[in-house]
């Protein structure tokens, strides 16, 4: 049960072809603009969590209730995701991202301008909606310039704009958003959305949708139970990190007794963990993607429940943030390959479904938390709450190579 990154059937779009071969030597600008989105995106998605405190006074509502409008954009992004993939599936790749990076900064500005929590929920939904449809059409868009021994590689490198996020953008925007009002920080992102926006313009190479896509074409993706297994693994295995991170604000302040400027040390970790888990992702997927999926959710597991244990002792459970993200972003990109694999001639929703199933986990992990949190058990429970949810996406995973071993020996017989 394994495979690579090389052998996964990215240019099955002729449009493709042609936009590697005339642009290879600008492939560099070309994705660090794709990447920009990706900086952009995970400034957005994980500022929230550094910020929950302000934002829940700011809005007038308790630190659980603040945890749903992480969970909105999440939902956002599970909503966005299939509708946009479907309905721009033939549509000229460079165009649309322009318009999902447009539709991404005004909702971050509906954001900044929310006078309600009821307001903020609604702009945080539809911020989410281009999230997925952006990183799925990114994806295809640089697998198509790349080698077909680096597409891998080369997919990872546009996921590591949302990592770099999270060591760069995320601190910074977090103590913006400390310093000027946490409104400042969506401000921040939403001028991030119309830079990206710039960038692909320049750089990224016109190139048509996919002339063959039709909607019964996407949809055959969600006939295959491999794809199946994969989202609900993504959805369920990855929530385990949203477990804690959504609630790390609190636990740094109020378990580990440490500073208010503490928080963005410990988002700094989180995001050095995503660069690292990145870049290690990548190479590991040329060794084997399945394999790498069940040493990430597994490895994830273990780096959870040492969080648990050293949370109370202040720097004590740093590494273990770094751990979280680092394995984490090793089952992230390795799902995304498996899907854009397994999907079949579905590509442009077989690759934006990874981000739907992703922040399904966002919302699950955020809600989940906050459940145990509200019923008494302490601000460390989302932790353990983690480490089931890790586990419960290898078992996923191992199921789903169950079934694939056991379809390729009726197939022999």
């Amino acid at each position: 049960m394994t495979t690579t990154a090389a052998s996964t059937d990215l240019t099955a779009d002729p449009a493709d072809l042609d936009v590697a071969s005339v642009t290879a030597r600008h492939f560099g600008l070309a994705v660090l603009a794709l990447a920009m989105g990706g900086f952009a995106i995970g400034t957005t998605e994980f500022v929230t969590m550094g910020l929950l405190p302000q934002i829940s006074d700011g809005v007038g509502v308790s630190i659980p209730t603040g945890g749903h409008v992480i969970s909105a954009y999440a939902v956002g992004v599970v909503v966005g995701a299939p509708v946009l993939a479907f309905l721009g599936a033939r549509l000229p790749r460079r165009a649309l991202l322009v318009a999902l990076m447009a539709a991404f900064a005004v909702g971050n500005g509906l954001s900044a301008l929310a006078t309600s929590y009821e307001q903020l929920v609604l702009a945080r939904f539809a911020a989410g909606l281009p999230h997925g449809a952006y990183f799925g059409v990114a994806s295809l868009v640089a697998a198509s310039m790349a080698r077909p021994s680096r597409k891998g590689r080369a997919v990872s490198q546009v996921m590591l704009g949302l990592s770099v996020a999270n060591v760069l953008g995320v601190p910074a925007a977090t103590v913006l958003g400390q310093e000027l009002g946490w409104r400042a920080a969506f401000w921040a992102v939403s001028g991030l959305g119309l830079l990206t926006l710039a960038l692909v313009t320049w750089f990224v190479p016109s190139c048509p949708g996919d002339a063959a896509a039709s909607g019964r074409r996407e949809l055959s993706a969600f006939r295959v139970p491999q794809v199946w297994l994969t989202l609900l693994a993504g959805a369920v295995g990855f929530g385990g990190m949203f477990a804690v991170y959504s609630y790390i604000a609190p636990v740094v302040t109020d378990v580990a007794g440490l500073g208010e400027r503490s928080v963005s040390v410990y988002l700094l970790s989180f995001g050095l963990g995503m660069v690292a888990g990145t870049w290690v992702a990548g190479i590991m997927a040329d060794w084997s993607i399945f394999r790498s999926l069940i040493i990430g959710g597994s490895g994830m597991a273990l780096a959870l429940l040492g969080f648990w244990l050293a949370a109370p002792h202040g720097w004590a459970a740093l590494p273990f943030a770094f751990l979280i993200t680092t394995l984490g972003s090793v089952l992230v990109i390795n799902l995304q390959l498996r899907l854009m694999d397994v999907a079949g001639d579905a590509q442009t929703l077989g690759a934006a479904m990874n981000h739907a199933s992703l922040n399904i986990a966002n919302a699950l992990g955020a809600w989940l938390g906050g459940v145990v949190i509200a019923a008494g058990w302490g601000l460390r429970a989302p932790a353990l709450v983690g480490v089931l949810l890790s586990l419960a996406g290898v078992g996923i995973l191992l199921l789903s190579a169950s079934l694939h071993v056991r379809g390729r020996r009726v197939e022999r017989s």
